[in-house]
């Protein structure tokens, strides 16, 4: 059972870790990166709440694709970004065709390849588009598609810590962060974010729920890509699990059958 000051450090790393919010430190260790790591689903609720404010605020004054850019861009500037940098980071890596040290070497690289601007194109196009459609919802089904997709997205960095998973470097965020998130956490988790989904699609209460959890499956498929190839997960390989769950969780929610 945490302590009281164990539970502020695990927040403070969270809040810290995947928005630019400014806090005091606290103590950073294994347990508190464990802490951080499940509270981040929640984190990314915030986030999503204040990012779902500024998007139906900038679509009664704005054509909605405009406030869908806005947002995007609002999210990227309070992330600083870093999650969009692991996934260039990461896509460059991968599809190198380069295995475990070399691998990592293409992922050090200041400069961004073809494949990562590929993959940030694609991504930032989708989730803008998205976001357009979800503004011309009722508030409440914005809102909720918006907290549940910025949810999932740091939901999936706590899949990637869960136990069994290696890090990929003896150093850096993934050695601190990886093999810390236990199954309880993880259940606790995605029961939680799959119930915020449900008010996103009013007509077909399941559509959200099954938007999470399949974007969860994919996350799963592909970080065990990504430890095969580079033998375990990195900071990048968490920012790139970020903003793959999130674009997956947000076309979830758009689809019609």
């Amino acid at each position: 059972m945490p302590t009281e000051s164990g539970l502020a450090d695990g927040v403070r790393l969270a809040v810290t870790t995947f928005t630019t919010l400014p806090l005091r430190g606290g103590r950073v260790d294994r347990a508190a990166a464990g802490r951080a790591m499940a509270l981040a689903p929640a984190v990314g609720a915030l986030l999503g709440a204040l990012l779902a404010g500024v998007l139906l605020l900038t679509a009664a004054l704005a054509p909605p694709l405009v406030a869908g850019g806005v947002t995007v861009g609002l999210g990227a500037l309070l992330t600083r970004g870093l999650h969009l940098d692991g996934l260039a980071d990461t896509v460059d890596a991968l599809g190198s065709y380069r295995r475990g040290a070399a691998a990592l070497e293409v992922m050090k690289k200041p400069d961004v390849g073809p494949f990562g601007v590929v993959a940030l194109v694609v991504v930032l196009l989708l989730q803008t588009a998205v976001l357009a459609e979800l503004a011309g919802r009722s508030w409440p089904a914005a809102l909720a598609g918006v907290v549940a997709a910025t949810a999932a997205g740091r939901l999936g960095v706590a899949v990637a810590c869960r136990r069994g998973v290696p890090a990929a470097r003896p150093e850096g965020l993934g050695a601190l962060v990886a093999g810390t998130v236990g199954p309880v956490a993880l259940g606790v988790g995605t029961v939680a974010v799959a119930l915020l989904a449900v008010p996103a699609a009013p007509d077909r209460p399941w559509q959200g729920p099954l938007a999470v959890l399949a974007a969860l499956a994919v996350a799963v498929g592909l970080l065990r890509h990504a430890v095969r190839r580079l033998g375990g997960v990195t900071g990048d390989v968490l920012g790139a699990t970020v903003e793959i769950v999130t674009t997956l969780v947000y076309l979830g929610l758009v689809l019609s059958g």
